[in-house]
C-alpha cells in the first residue's frame, strides 16, 4: 500500500509542481512509434479492461467466483466506488491536461480502475490452487500495464498519468485488502463469529 501510495503522491508532486514530468515526452513518443495498426487496434480492445462500466459488473463477479469476496462483498463494492472518486477529485485539484486534449488527465481513471479490480483479484487468487494463483496473478499484473500502455497509445495520457493511476488503484486494492484481512483475523481470534 505504501509503495502505491508514494509512487502516486511522487508524480502528483511532479505533475503539481513542474512544467512537465521527466521522461513524460521521451516515453510517450516512443510508446507512439511503436504503435502499429494492428498494436492500435489490440490495445483498443484491451482498454476497456480499465472502464468503470466493465469493472464495476466484473467485482459482482469477484463476490460470485471467491467465497472471501462475498463474505465482504462490501468491501469490494466499496473499493471499486471509492477509487473513481478519488481519481475524479484528484483530477480537478491537480489540473493536469492530457497530452492531446484540454480536460484532465492525471491520474488516468482506466489506470486507476484496472489497478483497483485487478489488485484485488491478485489478493483473492490466494484461495486457488498454487498453479490457478500463478496464472491468475500474472494475468492481472499483466492486466494492469497492458491497459496503462493502451492510454498512452490511444493518445488518452501521458505516461505519468497512467504509471499515478496504478499508484492509487493499487494503494486502494491494498486498504481493501488489509481491512477484509482485519476483518477475517477479527474473526478467527474471536472464535469466527
Amino acid at each position: 500500500m505504501l509503495a502505491g501510495a508514494g509512487a502516486f503522491l511522487a508524480l502528483a508532486l511532479a505533475a503539481i509542481a513542474l512544467p512537465s514530468v521527466p521522461g513524460d515526452l521521451a516515453a510517450r513518443e516512443w510508446l507512439l512509434g511503436i504503435a502499429t495498426p494492428p498494436v492500435v487496434a489490440t490495445l483498443r480492445v484491451i482498454n476497456h479492461a480499465g472502464s468503470w462500466r466493465l469493472l464495476f459488473p466484473a467485482t459482482l463477479l469477484l463476490t460470485v467466483a471467491f467465497p472471501r469476496a462475498r463474505k465482504r462483498w462490501w468491501i469490494w463494492i466499496g473499493l471499486m466506488l471509492a477509487a473513481p472518486a478519488a481519481e475524479g477529485l484528484l483530477k480537478i485539484l491537480i489540473g493536469r491536461a492530457r497530452p492531446e486534449d484540454p480536460s484532465m488527465g492525471f491520474p488516468s481513471g482506466h489506470a486507476t480502475a484496472a489497478a483497483a479490480f485487478f489488485g484485488a483479484l491478485f489478493y483473492l487468487a490466494q484461495s486457488l490452487s498454487p498453479q490457478a494463483r500463478t496464472l491468475v496473478r500474472a494475468g492481472a499484473v499483466l492486466a494492469i500495464v497492458l491497459v496503462a500502455l493502451a492510454r498512452v497509445i490511444l493518445r488518452a495520457h501521458w505516461p505519468a498519468d497512467t504509471l499515478a493511476g496504478i499508484g492509487l488503484g493499487l494503494a486502494f486494492a491494498s486498504a481493501a485488502t488489509l481491512l477484509a484481512e482485519s476483518r477475517r483475523s477479527a474473526e478467527i481470534a474471536g472464535g469466527g463469529r
